[in-house]
């Protein structure tokens, strides 16, 4: 199978050389039983490189069991990767297989590696080592066949330095390091990406696909995408459902990108930055997408509200379709990265009805009556009171769990953190 008919059976887009290199190594390596490590940005299809290794391996066959280990609580990771007896632990009511059990004669790949904890690292060390493990609350030995591919978005060498990963596990699963280049180093497959999107959106919500002019074209391909492929799949798909237009000209698409990114976001350099600290570089870069969303979404409104508003004075009622005012414009307000303030836009702008009317210079509904100046001196506050970046964190960690009833599993998927990290910030912010 060439590159080609590889990148089409898993959909992968782009002709970089750098992402040509990572293919053609996982093909390379797939029928060896190496231990592979991919590592790459956040964003960046890490998880494309697994499945092709395991397809084109002699495991083909056998089961494929991808692992998110930065989403399992330390406390029952243990158990989930080797499993566990009958009353091992509180709740044990049978005994279980892990997944290096159940993954026996096939590959297991274990993304965000580095979020195991040490304990955890020993065990998978020996299984690495010599193909045993033995089950939570059991003394006998068994034996597993399994090919371990494992990703991280952070330095691994950094973590070993640190402390935070064991050595002897970084040198056994570095065998056959890959790296997945991040976005902005593939200034070529840009317009590939977005015009795929750009396709797959107009398809799912049946409507013309939008194009880019000239100018907003090299905007798209000048911009560093922090976020990666990710990012700009959200923004193709934002730009589909909220444009009316469907040709995108420069000022229309620089209002869905962050206008300040050159001096606000960490500087990155080979995949990863030096500017944050690795555990909460993800977690930093999730607050500052949010802000940045958060901006675009508070300008929106505030056209709206201002084109209601002078709409009004040309009648005596005006009713605003409840499509423009959607609950998800100020879904995710809750959030503003260091030199800003992390606050509800919902306790800020009252909570929207499905319906409202215009009257003078006044939108009203069900919920509280909201003054156009209002949205203003709210887009203005968010420039004040600089908060320190410990306060932004703990802000952002306790809206989160608001907002999810306390459960901090799901608190941690929202704000894109593993589980622990929260938990560990929890303690750290005292927020039990």
């Amino acid at each position: 199978m060439d590159l080609r008919q590889i990148k089409d059976k898993y959909q992968i887009i782009g002709n970089d050389p750098g992402l040509n290199r990572a293919i053609e190594a996982a093909v390379n390596v797939a029928s060896t039983d190496l231990s592979v490590i991919v590592t790459g940005e956040s964003g960046v299809g890490k998880e494309y490189i697994p499945r092709i290794i395991h397809d084109h391996s002699p495991r083909k066959h056998k089961r494929y069991i991808a692992v998110n280990c930065g989403a399992i609580p330390e406390g029952t990771i243990d158990s989930e990767l080797f499993g566990h007896e009958k009353g091992a632990f509180t709740g044990a009511v049978d005994s279980r297989k892990g997944y290096f059990e159940e993954a026996d004669g096939g590959t297991i790949f274990l993304d965000e590696v580095a979020e195991l904890p040490i304990g955890t690292q020993v065990r998978l060390l020996r299984v690495l080592q010599n193909g045993e493990f033995i089950r939570v609350g059991s003394s006998k030995v068994q034996k597993t066949d399994v090919r371990v591919i494992a990703a991280t978005n952070i330095h691994l060498e950094r973590a070993v330095a640190t402390g935070k990963f064991r050595r002897d596990l970084y040198y056994r699963l570095n065998t056959v390091p890959i790296v997945m280049p991040p976005l902005r180093e593939r200034k070529e497959d840009i317009r590939m990406l977005f015009r795929k999107f750009a396709s797959d959106f107009a398809d799912k919500y049946t409507m013309q696909p939008v194009r880019l002019n000239d100018e907003a074209m090299k905007i798209l391909e000048s911009y560093p995408w922090p976020g990666n492929i990710r990012q700009l799949k959200s923004v193709a798909e934002r730009i589909s459902t909220m444009e009316t237009e469907r040709l995108i000209t420069a000022e229309i698409l620089s209002g869905y990108l962050p206008k300040d990114h050159s001096s606000q976001m960490p500087v990155q350099s080979g995949g990863f930055t030096d500017n944050c600290s690795d555990p909460y570089r993800e977690f930093l870069i999730q607050l500052y997408a949010q802000y940045q969303q958060l901006r675009v979404e508070v300008d929106e409104l505030i056209r709206i509200v201002k084109r209601s508003a002078i709409t009004a004075h040309e009648s005596s009622e005006f009713r605003v379709p409840s499509s423009e005012l959607r609950a998800s414009t100020i879904d995710h307000t809750h959030m503003l990265t260091e030199g800003s303030g992390v606050r509800g836009a919902s306790s800020e702008l009252g909570v929207l009805s499905s319906e409202y009317r215009v009257s003078g210079s006044e939108l009203q509904g069900a919920g509280p009556v909201i003054e156009v100046e209002e949205v203003e001196n709210f887009a203005e506050s968010e420039k004040e009171s600089p908060l320190t970046l410990d306060q932004i964190t703990c802000k952002a960690i306790a809206e989160a769990l608001r907002r999810n009833g306390n459960n901090r599993e799901k608190a941690a998927a929202e704000l894109g953190i593993s589980a622990r990290t929260i938990y560990r910030k929890i303690k750290e912010f005292n927020l039990e």
